[in-house]
């Protein structure tokens, strides 16, 4: 009786075992298949190399003395909005002013002459010195023999003529005019000089801009050339980098590039703006200059790395994932892999973002391999 109850129990349980164990089996199916995952595709690239680079504005302008004397204002400091036409910087106009007005003072001294120089040709032409019967007073007797008489017998014996004599002083009246003009406009000259060195005693911002670089204090003495503020436009940035001959082979302006920016690893796409046409003999570099998006975050001065393509390498195949199958545990990225149903931690290499989104993988990973996407912190591998 004991013999048979127990094989009656052995036979119950192992009915029972067998009975639970195709739902142990589908719920182990639905706890792999209740994550999102993706395939591991393979990406073709090229060979490609990574430059440092600087962000610079989009352009910037130093404004300089152009006369000597002291500054006697400031716009700002460091950070300050310019508009365009905004005074920036001036400097002591206090000489130059009493020179324009002495400048004022020659030219209308030089226009009264030019005036007085005009009336002596206007008289000379309708009233000849020639004819003028001047000489002892009398009603003018002798003047007027000399003029009937003794002139009429020197012209007729050529030790003189009248009419020379008259163009003569028509052409020293009319020289007399020349002077003067030409005194006038020497004055204007002037004065205009003057004008122009008293707008060079304001600097004006040239663009709407900020200020980046303020070189002087209010007080300081300048001199001609000397740097007084340098002023930008930050709203656009750009990228500067010296670029090896080989790889600069490579690019044409208007090429799209990744770049990632010393903030925190933000990647954004660069484009080809310039290409210098000549090399630098001494570093055997191009420069090239690569347009940021607009609101790129960061400033200029800040450090970013470009990849450009390398035509000396050939071109391979390399794996590619989405940046959501990415995880960090410590310092190291990794990935989960299913492998017969059950996830399997591997560490891979990554390499940089792909246009689509995609993350390329350098090594871990062969391509084909199905990863999952967001794993929880409690995956474990193996399990």
């Amino acid at each position: 009786m004991t013999n048979q109850f127990s094989t009656l129990g052995f036979k119950w349980v192992l009915a029972a075992t067998l009975a639970a164990a195709p739902a142990q089996i589908l719920s182990a199916q639905q706890s792999t298949t209740d994550f999102e995952t993706a395939f591991v595709t393979s990406n073709m690239s090229g060979g490609s190399a990574t430059i440092g680079g600087t962000v610079v504005p989009y352009k910037e302008v130093t404004l300089s003395a152009q006369i000597p004397g002291r500054v006697t204002y400031l716009a700002g400091i460091e950070g300050h909005d310019a508009t365009k036409g905004d005074v920036l910087v001036m400097i002591d106009d206090t000489a130059l002013q009493a020179q324009r007005r002495a400048a004022g003072a020659q030219i209308l001294q030089a226009e009264s002459a030019l005036r007085n120089s005009q009336m002596q040709y206007s008289r000379e032409l309708y009233s000849p010195r020639t004819n003028s019967l001047t000489g002892i007073p009398g009603m003018g007797v002798p003047s007027m023999f000399d003029q009937f008489f003794t002139r009429g017998f020197s012209n007729q014996m050529g030790l003189s003529n009248s009419n020379v004599e008259r163009q003569a002083d028509l052409y020293g009246a009319g020289a007399g005019i020349s002077q003067a003009e030409t005194a006038v406009l020497q004055a204007q000259a002037n004065l205009d000089a003057l004008d122009a060195g008293l707008r060079n005693a304001q600097s004006i911002a040239p663009f709407d801009g900020v200020v980046i670089r303020k070189n002087v204090e209010v007080g300081d003495t300048v001199q001609p050339g000397m740097p007084l503020m340098t002023v930008a436009f930050t709203e656009y940035l750009r990228i500067e980098a010296d670029v090896p001959v080989r790889l600069a082979a490579g690019l044409t302006e208007g090429m799209i590039v990744p770049a990632r920016l010393d903030l925190g690893g933000v990647t954004v796409d660069a484009k080809v703006a310039q290409i210098f046409p000549v090399a630098d003999p001494g570093r055997h570099t191009v420069m090239v200059k690569f347009d940021l998006p607009f609101e790129t975050p960061g400033g200029p001065g800040m450090y970013v790395e470009v990849t450009v393509p390398d035509l000396s390498v050939p071109t391979r195949s390399e794996p590619a994932l989405p940046a959501e199958a990415l995880i960090w545990r410590g310092s190291l990225p990794s990935v989960f892999v299913l492998e017969n149903g059950a996830p399997s931690l591997r560490i891979v290499r990554v390499g940089y973002p792909l246009p689509d989104g995609r993350i390329s993988i350098v090594s871990g990973l062969s391509g084909g391999e199905q990863v999952i996407l967001n794993p929880p912190a409690s995956l474990v591998s193996g399990e």
